[in-house]
């Protein structure tokens, strides 16, 4: 069999729905190849969706836990991993059957199964039920995500987990290692201790978080410290075994000397890799980095000119709302429309507890490039609304040119800081002066007060903090 379309799009995550959803309102014919029976990808089956879903169960029991504080007091919870597994997966599958739905309504051609080129008009399709279709297309998008990397040469074993089985939620264990102290490791480490978990975390850079600010990193340093068991930095991974009741982990710390751990499961989240493979990409004319990315141009056009890329496959930072943005931009350029993916600030939220989040330039990339920046501070213990909740464990912060006085960073770390995050993305993209946002009247009392309050330390005005300007 074989068919033709206008616009066929491979992988359904935010950036492939958001891609054919756009390209069908636009007008163009258009159709999905997916492995899953609905659009949702990695972020919707086993990402974003349901490990905020677990994050927010354990973000229940630890403010119950912490309520004693100021006088409330709880029995210690019984945990139903079953229904709190159930749980998860109805909300993936409301999700993803809403996203299904969307896409019938717009007349899409949806394909279950998997691609790949036969040249830079035609893919051939392998379907689910195990037939297999020729598709031929003007454009192409390619939407294939990317996946857990993992640690050559470690033993295949039930007890070893990446992020996609950890969230199954298959058991708690008593003792957990995670391998990686960036924010899937963080976030579900975390997650996992709530709930009952012995956590342990190692480690090979000087701290958590590599690629945040390390005064934003340190507010959730100082709360895993009481957390977790052991936090192991400056820490390789030389071995792992597979034991009878789980992982025998050989450890080689910054002076070289080995020590060696026992635990029921090993997390192993150390980044993620795109998923560039098995795609027939040698039967057309894209390029790839070393890195195993796909060369796109600012419209996200490949080397080859049917062919577009967007999403973890493009290149970093692999964030489910960049996908978005690009899958948008791709669609509109095949349109014919004049765009162009150019942001100023891709946000970034750990949702941990506390979250940590932050958009635009980084004090480590302003040191980098030598920038002349004036970084203000707002410590949230002078914040009325912190206080209120009992989480005074704060900080927001902004990076200014010291020159121009135009916002060109922002960071956040305490509870609801990815909520937060958003008003700093529509300053840089709009070119926002410090005044802009010492002036904007926020609501009192609320934590979006201290990028305001931020401001007034710039100008050394504060109302909340004496702090004169030098």
């Amino acid at each position: 069999m074989s068919s033709s379309v206008q616009v066929v799009v491979i992988g359904a995550g935010p950036g492939g729905y958001a891609a054919a959803f756009l390209a069908a309102d636009l007008g163009m014919q258009v159709a999905i190849v997916e492995k899953e029976a609905n659009p949702g990808g990695v972020c919707l089956y086993r990402g974003c969706i349901p490990s905020k879903a677990f994050l927010h169960a354990a973000k229940i029991i630890s403010e119950a836990r912490h309520a004693k504080n100021f006088g409330i007091e709880y029995n210690t919870p019984h945990i139903d991993i079953d229904k709190l597994r159930d749980w998860k997966k109805s909300v993936v599958a409301k999700l993803t059957g809403g996203l299904g739905a969307l896409a019938r309504a717009r007349k899409i051609k949806y394909f279950q199964g998997e691609a790949s080129f036969l040249n830079s008009n035609t893919l051939k399709i392998k379907k689910a039920d195990g037939s297999q279709e020729e598709l031929t297309f003007e454009k192409a998008i390619l939407a294939t995500g990317s996946r857990p990397s993992m640690i050559p040469g470690i033993p295949q074993s039930p007890h070893i987990w990446d992020s996609t089985a950890a969230l199954n939620l298959e058991t708690i264990p008593e003792n957990l290692l995670v391998v990686g102290g960036g924010y899937i490791g963080m976030e579900l480490g975390t997650a996992y201790r709530e709930l009952g978990s012995k956590v342990s975390v190692v480690e090979m850079m000087s701290g958590l978080l590599p690629g945040a600010d390390r005064d934003l990193a340190d507010v959730l340093n100082k709360r895993v410290k009481n957390l977790f068991t052991k936090v192991m930095l400056e820490t390789k991974v030389a071995k792992m075994e597979a034991v009878a009741d789980g992982v025998a982990v050989t450890f080689t710390d910054k002076e070289g000397k080995e020590f060696k751990e026992n635990y029921n499961k090993v997390l192993v989240s150390i980044g993620r890799r795109p998923n560039s493979e098995n795609l027939g990409l040698e039967n057309t004319k894209v390029k790839l980095t070393p890195r195993g990315f796909v060369e796109v141009d600012d419209q996200r056009r490949t080397t080859d000119p049917n062919i577009y890329a967007i999403g973890d496959i493009a290149g970093d930072p692999m964030l489910a709302h960049k996908a978005t943005h690009e899958g948008r931009v791709a669609a509109e350029a095949i349109a014919g429309h004049k765009v162009a993916f150019g942001p100023q600030a891709i946000p970034a939220v750990v949702f941990t507890d506390p979250e940590i989040a932050w958009c635009g330039l980084t004090e480590l990339d302003a040191a980098k490039a030598g920038l002349d920046v004036t970084v203000a501070k707002f410590p949230w213990g002078a914040s009325g609304r912190a206080l209120t909740l009992d989480r005074q464990d704060g900080l927001t912060k902004l990076i200014i040119d010291t020159k121009t006085q135009r916002v060109l960073g922002v960071g956040i770390a305490g509870v609801h800081a990815g909520e937060m995050i958003a008003e700093g993305v529509l300053a840089i993209e709009m070119g926002a002066l410090a005044k802009d946002l010492e002036m904007t009247i926020h609501p009192h009392p609320t934590l979006s007060e201290t990028s305001m309050g931020a401001a007034e330390i710039f100008f050394g005005t504060s109302t909340d903090i004496f702090k004169p300007r030098k």
